[in-house]
């Protein structure tokens, strides 16, 4: 950086922080972020702005909008399953300390019930079904070769196993009367 630009800096950065504080208060954009963005402009710009002041003003206002317009389509990847208040915009059951350990016991115990059943179900059921549940995730050709069944087959086999599967653990979890309410 020159020493122009460092100049700038010296005497342009509490007006920016200024700047982008007043631009952001209650956006959910972090100020930091609309600093370093309006920075990164002014170096991109590769000389001292006639007006440093007033170049500084409509960069934050413009990076402000940007930063807005990109808050408002991005949405954050939540890969945990979601309670209904938090999808809501709700603050749901689910802390970060409390609801997390639940929802891994309650998720263990739905993959035991699910492995319980595999285990029972009838004939080459229950190899065919791990080989789907695999984390391999392996293609319909390579089950076919572990399992020395023709890639055609796999299909309507599965289509069997997974019926037979419907049904025990229909069995299991007793289906609610017409009208909704539980035996």
């Amino acid at each position: 950086m020159d020493l122009l630009k460092a100049d700038l800096f010296d005497t342009l950065g509490p007006l920016l922080s200024a700047e982008a504080a007043a631009e952001t208060a209650g956006t959910g954009v972090d100020a930091a972020d609309l600093e370093q963005a309006v920075w990164v402009r002014l170096l991109e710009h590769r000389r001292t702005p006639a007006e440093p002041v007033a170049w500084l003003r409509r960069a934050v206002r413009a990076e402000a909008r940007l930063a807005r317009r990109r808050a408002k389509r991005e949405v954050p990847y939540d890969h945990r399953h979601r309670s209904a208040g938090d999808e809501q915009g709700g603050t749901g059951a689910r802390t970060s300390a409390g609801g997390e350990p639940e929802d891994a016991l309650l998720h263990g115990e739905d993959n035991r019930a699910l492995r319980s059943a595999v285990a029972r179900l009838p004939g080459r059921c229950p190899e065919l079904m791990k080989a789907f549940l695999s984390p391999r995730d392996l293609t319909y050709r390579e089950i076919a070769g572990e399992l020395g069944i023709s890639q055609g087959s796999l299909g309507p086999v599965r289509s069997r196993c997974l019926g037979c599967l419907r049904r025990m653990l229909a069995a299991k979890v007793e289906a609610p009367d017409l009208r909704g309410m539980e035996r």
